[in-house]
């Protein structure tokens, strides 16, 4: 759609909610046929413009974003989008512009020669986000068998009233600690040594619990997507019991836009 067209034949009345950019459809069918944020009775669409396209849906403008439904309804289209085609760059969440006009000639048109080399840089890959935690008794029971003062300590430590063994419990506290960050590391290391090899680029985050390994982000060209997954298989079945693996994807990119662009902008 350009911009003349979006005055003639608007896909969606009033407030437009933008999930992100994709390349240009070649069928004029709505992008999911899923729930759409802010309105689980309309779906996303399409509105194109010179090869590429904006994912779109009707948004209601009387009540403010946020619900848990909005925050599925994004990643879901996001997703189904990123398995469905061959690139995509992702939105945050709460994107909102005020008509389709505005999404096609200050979203689409100032910005495509950005988008389009983003998606040319994305093309045919996709996020997977593997998320690990230790199971506590297991990697407690490692930390024991392994450090025989820690253990010792803890027997001490049980052996004493609580008020009495003050200091002990916060020494014991901060050695079981740095035994775990040592763990954590050469996990960490061993995900990266049998995964980054499919991957194109990879991110890791800090967990967000105690017991977080790590939460890493993988992007994995199509045609590897089935050795990836392959490979955290084994990975999960090696630690079961041990290391509890949580494998998403394929995602959109969440974690690998801002560096596409930061790439294209140091670039110029």
């Amino acid at each position: 759609m350009t911009a003349d067209e979006a005055g003639t034949a608007l896909p969606v009345q009033g407030a437009c909610y933008v999930y992100g950019v994709v390349p240009e459809p070649t069928d004029r069918a709505p992008a999911m046929d899923l729930p759409a944020v802010g309105n689980s009775q309309t779906q996303a669409t399409f509105v194109r413009h010179r090869g590429i396209a904006a994912v779109i849906s009707a948004v209601p403008t009387d009540r403010p974003l946020g619900t848990p439904e909005d925050l599925h309804a994004h990643a879901r289209v996001l997703d189904s989008l990123a398995a469905a085609t061959t690139a995509v760059v992702p939105f945050r969440f709460g994107t909102v512009l005020p008509d389709v006009r505005t999404v096609v000639e200050e979203l689409l048109e100032e910005g495509r020669d950005d988008f389009a080399e983003i998606l040319k840089r994305l093309h045919g890959q996709a996020q997977f986000t593997l998320r690990a935690r230790y199971v506590q008794d297991a990697v407690l029971r490692e930390v024991l068998g392994e450090n025989p003062a820690i253990a010792r300590l803890r027997e001490e430590v049980a052996a004493k009233d609580e008020d009495a063994s003050y200091y002990e419990r916060v020494e014991l506290g901060r050695a079981i600690t740095d035994a775990i960050a040592g763990k954590r590391e050469t996990d960490t290391a061993e995900i990266q040594r049998r995964l980054a090899p499919f991957a194109v680029a990879t991110a890791h985050a800090e967990p967000a619990v105690a017991e977080g390994v790590v939460n890493a982000s993988f992007l994995v060209p199509q045609d590897k997507w089935a050795a990836f997954e392959k490979a955290a298989e084994e990975l999960a079945v090696q630690w079961h019991g041990r290391i509890q693996l949580r494998l998403l994807g394929p995602l959109a990119p969440y974690d690998f836009v801002d560096e596409a662009a930061s790439e294209i902008e140091e670039g110029r």
